[in-house]
């Protein structure tokens, strides 16, 4: 008996490090996957892909973020793949995201077609939630992140940009609803709070992207302020404030933009930002109607 229990306990361990060490690969090398704990092929789970900054990595933005440590409570499949690198200068990772940011090599990469193949991968791999595909993308990771919700609004659930922003140019709408939060510190000196330009190419500030998807997703523009929230450890308190568009909006859409005041481009994240962008996420769905 005593055999046979430890053969058990044998057994589950390798079990759970079989679906800690998981992997897939789309041809730019092996893309480690987390599966949560007590994942179930039976049971559809929400798929969380994070997007990492210009020069950075997927583990990197992981370490800063630190999403994959609430895969099991949560219990969402997670997935931090890396760009390619540059042709030229320091050939830092990069994402072919927008005009603005940060292709600045000019490739032909097609990184919207790479991170639509990991969704698809991970729904041919896992038992992936259709309605909860959601990105998070750090400054080139935000702006990758908004391309992704225009180009792929139909799989897209939910985005949350931080330092990011969406494109600059008037476009039509997407023919689906997402769901987009922006989070930006005012004090941002490298993707500016109220727009800017990179390399004389010009991105809109965080308001104006939050309203122009507002404007996609068919919400009165009139938005309202909710609660504030604690989102950087550097400053006291609930520091953030948080204001949202969600009056009218078409099926699976609104757009919603936290603020944080005197916040950098890499803030010190509280210790609840992730679980806050996370509970976030998870409360926004997709939902298929007519329009979406």
């Amino acid at each position: 008996m005593k055999i046979s229990k430890l053969l058990l306990a044998a057994c589950t361990m390798l079990f759970a490090d079989s679906l800690a060490a998981q992997s897939i690969d789309l041809g730019r090398g092996e893309l480690p996957v987390t599966v949560p704990e007590g994942y179930d092929d039976a049971t559809p789970a929400p798929l969380l892909v994070l997007l990492h900054g210009y020069t950075s990595s997927g583990a990197n933005q992981d370490r800063y973020m630190g999403f994959s440590e609430l895969a099991d409570s949560y219990g969402f499949l997670f997935v931090a793949p890396d760009g390619t690198r540059e042709s030229g200068g320091d050939q830092n990772r990069f994402w072919n995201a927008s005009d603005a940011c940060c292709n600045f090599y000019e490739s032909e990469v097609d990184d919207a077609g790479y991170i639509a193949s990991i969704i698809e991968a991970m729904k041919s791999e896992y038992n992936v939630d259709e309605n909860r595909v959601y990105l998070v993308g750090h400054s080139n990771g935000g702006f990758m992140s908004f391309r992704m919700a225009y180009e792929h609004s139909d799989t897209i659930a939910a985005i949350v940009s931080l330092a990011g922003a969406n494109h600059m140019e008037q476009r039509d709408a997407p023919p689906n609803g997402v769901h987009i939060l922006q989070i930006h510190g005012t004090a941002d000196s490298v993707i500016i709070y109220g727009g800017g330009d990179i390399q004389d190419v010009r991105y809109p500030g965080a308001l104006n992207s939050v309203r122009r998807w507002a404007s996609y997703n068919g919400c009165a523009m009139e938005g309202a302020g909710r609660e504030l929230r604690d989102l950087d450890a550097s400053l006291p308190g609930h520091e953030s404030g948080t204001y949202l568009f969600e009056a009218g909006c078409k099926s699976g859409g609104s757009a919603e933009l936290w603020t944080i005041p005197a916040g950098a481009h890499s803030p010190i994240l509280s210790d609840t930002f992730a679980e806050q962008v996370v509970e976030w996420l998870l409360a926004h769905p997709k939902t298929r109607g007519e329009s979406g």
